[in-house]
């Protein structure tokens, strides 16, 4: 695996926010992510994004040689809720099974629990999706449940497996 950063996005990371979410296997993500993801698109949650930073939560570009090759992110949850934050994220393709998802989940734990104030991350992941469990599971999430038929994708229903990690000292 090489070296990865997390850094915060800019607005002028339109075009690589772009080009990645046009770029992600949908197979497991939100409908709500667009698609064709336009210019416009990448423009409008960049705007979002600087919103929310640090106060609804954190988002941060993976950044390999230079080149965005990703993102992670949490955002908090409001109301009773507000202790814990949701995980949320995306790689290219060309760039899975390389451990590169897994450190920068590593990574970003650590920056969320010192940046936001939540004594737990909550990682929800369609069950089918392997390489994801993995991902939370090598990072210390623990599995808490399986939420039967909970999400509807392309006309079929999946189990959405709940992930969920706590503060160290919480």
């Amino acid at each position: 695996m090489h070296e990865i950063t997390l850094r915060p996005w800019r607005a002028e990371d339109a075009a690589a926010l772009a080009a990645l979410c046009d770029a992600a296997d949908r197979r497991f993500l939100s409908d709500r992510l667009p698609s064709p993801y336009t210019a416009a698109d990448a423009e409008f949650w960049l705007r979002r994004v600087q919103e929310m930073e640090g106060r609804d939560g954190l988002f941060r570009a993976i950044v390999q040689n230079g080149a965005v090759v990703g993102m992670v992110s949490a955002e908090q949850k409001q109301d009773v809720y507000r202790k814990d934050a949701e995980l949320g994220y995306l790689l290219y393709p060309t760039c899975a099974g390389r451990g590169i998802m897994s450190e920068a989940v590593r990574q970003f734990c650590s920056l969320a629990f010192a940046q936001l104030d939540i004594v737990r991350l909550t990682g929800l992941v369609y069950a089918q999706n392997a390489a994801s469990r993995r991902v939370l599971e090598k990072n210390g999430f623990a599995q808490e449940g399986l939420l039967r038929s909970a999400v509807c994708k392309n006309g079929a229903l999946q189990d959405l497996a709940v992930y969920g990690k706590l503060r160290p000292d919480a």
